[in-house]
């Protein structure tokens, strides 16, 4: 059983373990409704809409003999209504309420948790790479790293009640990939990139198809335990900028307000496409945006 089967990682996954001979039955479970694309990439899947929120979601496991299941749905952003509480209820309880019908279940032995390395925090004295053995020097207190924090601690809580239930943590690195839309994939994906001056970020990425490939690994013959998977190494964000062929626009850190605000502008060129009235002129847009690209080729020569 693949949760978040509506989204990325998950929909991905849930096609490539019904493409597996070895797998008799694959559910795919989101509170949305697949594409008709999506659907038909599941194959043999049988998708169940259901939110993990709800009770139901332990008939669905025990109903279907469920010996594996794979939790993909955490979200990183929050609905369009509701803001961070939702986010934190979606996330938190969904994972509460779904630890709790795997524990109930017999069938159950293996539990995958797709969590994140946002877990170990930012800190500017952190190491180049943190280790699975390592601890965050400053751990997150809010938003989608505390929600997978907590979850993970409720994802061990299950593996100390139900000591023949294998559950394998994967904390994956920054996602990127030419099928994903992440928040890194958009800070890139505009001419200018605007950066702190005096700061330089590290980062560790990881690609859309290995993330896949270790979730599938897992599911199939994972050990218990918490994994870290990105790349060897690490990029750092001067040189992310220049291999994706942008112009970085360094702004003092007072002055990030306004540049975010501009690229939010941005994003309502896309309602003027589909016939509806933007709330930001896009032809101002698009002034202000060639006039940052000119300015920031002079700044660089």
């Amino acid at each position: 059983l693949v949760t978040g089967a509506c989204r990325f990682l998950g929909g991905y996954l849930t096609a490539r373990l019904a493409q597996n001979p070895l797998i008799n039955h694959v559910i795919a479970v989101d509170a949305i409704a697949p594409s008709k694309d999506l659907l038909r990439r599941m194959g043999r899947a049988e998708f169940v809409r259901a939110d993990i929120r709800n009770p139901f979601i332990a008939k669905v496991i025990r109903n279907g003999d469920v010996d594996t299941v794979v939790h993909a749905a955490a979200a990183s952003y929050a609905p369009r209504s509701g803001g961070r509480a939702a986010l934190k209820e979606l996330n938190v309880m969904g994972a509460i309420q779904l630890f709790a019908a795997c524990q109930k279940a017999p069938s159950v032995r293996r539990v995958v948790l797709k969590s994140t390395s946002e877990v170990y925090g930012s800190s500017s004295r952190d190491p180049v790479l943190f280790t699975e053995d390592t601890s965050a020097l400053r751990p997150p207190g809010e938003g989608f790293a505390r929600d997978s924090l907590d979850i993970e601690g409720y994802a061990r809580g299950l593996g100390r009640r139900r000591r023949d239930i294998a559950v394998t943590i994967l904390r994956l690195a920054n996602m990127i990939g030419p099928a994903m839309d992440t928040a890194l994939s958009r800070y890139l994906s505009g001419p200018v990139v605007p950066t702190v001056i005096g700061h330089d970020a590290r980062l560790q990425l990881l690609h859309e198809q290995d993330a896949l490939g270790a979730l599938e690994r897992a599911t199939m013959s994972g050990k218990a335990g918490t994994y870290n998977v990105g790349a060897p190494g690490i990029i750092m964000m001067s040189q992310a900028i220049r291999r994706s062929g942008r112009i970085p626009l360094p702004v003092p850190r007072s002055a990030l307000w306004a540049v975010d605000s501009l690229w939010r502008a941005t994003r309502y060129t896309e309602l003027d496409r589909r016939g509806l009235t933007p709330i930001i002129d896009p032809r101002w847009v698009r002034s202000m945006e060639s006039r940052a690209v000119s300015a920031a080729q002079r700044w660089g020569r």
